[in-house]
């Protein structure tokens, strides 16, 4: 078996919306997909029994981090990243590259990698294509990525440039350096800032490349909704229309809905669990600070359209109490409703798509503006 199969099953006739069906060694993957963000080997809170029952498919692991604590040795060690935290579905790692970009004040960037102090103790390390893939192939990762330069938002045009010419090299090296291709996908990352004709020159390099599945990086850092939403349309018809595409770092639950119309299948981001533990929770009539007095006395469920364990089991004044006492269930109660409320999310997504109606649902998802106030309309 490749290390990835990737079905198209539906496509939405009025827009490039799509559902599709990604197998990976350690399973399948209905996409579009949302991935909760595992940085240290774990997603904060909660166990690998509770994130199954959210219905979450995959999760991504920082390359970065696990590199530094506990080494990826120890990870190849235990069996690989899916022994070593007790998850038997797929994982994603990235490349480390975004951890170490954005820490531009202890990075030294060159043509063949980074140097860096690391944001632990100040040891310098070195990180390349080479040694980033080489970490990925221990970590043993169902979809790796390409060593890539992420540059920051906003940035000089020749540094972006520079960016997309090093994120092309690096992603050849990459290719070269990897041991496991029979076992494991790697993906190259689409650079090229705000700016439309690098973006295109980047996503034609590195289609020439013929890998597993592309991704979309460098967005989500500090560009407008507006912004973000055309680099993805100037993508999207230079990516290969049978490989998976997977936008990095973005999950506001609008932006969401607004990708998976210009085609995008993957999506990855800490906004569900970070919200979550700053008592910030999604439900299906809009979000719900849970500190706020006026839950104090309700008696309710948090939201009566969800079925996870909080939904099922606690009030609303009895997650509030929690929070509000510093109680670790609090915060691990209201994570497994928002990665359940995210994955429900995407899944009536795939129903819209199925259903040819997904522009419909988009326009129906902003009217009921459940994610916060209205913001520029991205079209």
């Amino acid at each position: 078996m490749a290390p990835l199969e990737f079905e198209i099953t539906n496509r939405d006739s009025a827009s490039p919306a799509r559902c599709g069906r990604l197998r990976l060694p350690h399973g399948q993957v209905e996409t579009p997909a949302f991935l909760p963000v595992g940085t240290q080997g774990s997603v904060k809170g909660v166990t690998p029994d509770q994130l199954e029952a959210t219905g979450s498919p995959m999760v991504l692991a920082n390359t970065y981090h696990l590199a530094l604590r506990p080494g990826a040795d120890v990870v190849r060690e235990a069996g690989g990243l899916h022994a070593f935290m007790s998850w038997e579905r797929p994982i994603l790692t990235d490349s480390g590259g975004f951890q170490v970009f954005s820490l531009a004040d202890l990075a030294e960037v060159d043509d063949d990698g980074v140097t860096f102090r690391s944001h632990i103790d100040g040891a310098r390390t070195r990180l390349t294509p080479e040694s980033s893939i080489a970490i990925q192939n221990d970590l043993g990762a169902d979809v790796i990525m390409a060593f890539d330069e992420c540059p920051p938002h906003p940035a000089r045009r020749w540094a972006i440039e520079q960016a997309v010419e090093r994120t092309q090299r690096w992603a050849e090296r990459s290719i070269a350096a990897h041991r496991r291709p029979h076992d494991q996908a790697l993906f190259a990352i689409v650079q090229g800032g705000v700016h439309d004709d690098l973006r295109a020159q980047s996503a034609r390099g590195l289609v020439d490349l013929e890998l597993p599945g592309y991704a979309i990086g460098g967005v989500s850092v500090g560009e407008s909704p507006a912004e973000m939403r055309r680099v993805v349309a100037v993508v999207e018809p230079l990516l290969p229309t049978d490989r998976p595409r997977y936008l990095m770092g973005v999950g506001d639950p609008r932006d969401i809905v607004d990708m998976v119309l210009l085609g995008v299948d993957l999506f990855d981001c800490v906004m569900a669990t970070r919200n979550a533990r700053n008592a910030t929770l999604f439900t299906s009539r809009g979000v719900v600070k849970i500190r706020n007095q006026r839950w104090e006395r309700d008696f309710g469920p948090l939201d009566e359209s969800c079925s996870c364990l909080a939904c099922r089991r606690v009030s609303l004044a009895y997650l509030r109490h929690m929070y509000l006492r510093g109680e670790m269930i609090g915060p691990t109660l209201g994570t497994i409703h928002n990665l359940t409320w995210f994955q429900r999310l995407v899944a009536d997504l795939r129903g819209a798509i199925r259903a040819g109606c997904a522009t419909e649902f988009r326009e129906e998802f902003r009217r009921r503006e459940l994610c916060g106030p209205p913001r520029e309309d991205p079209g």
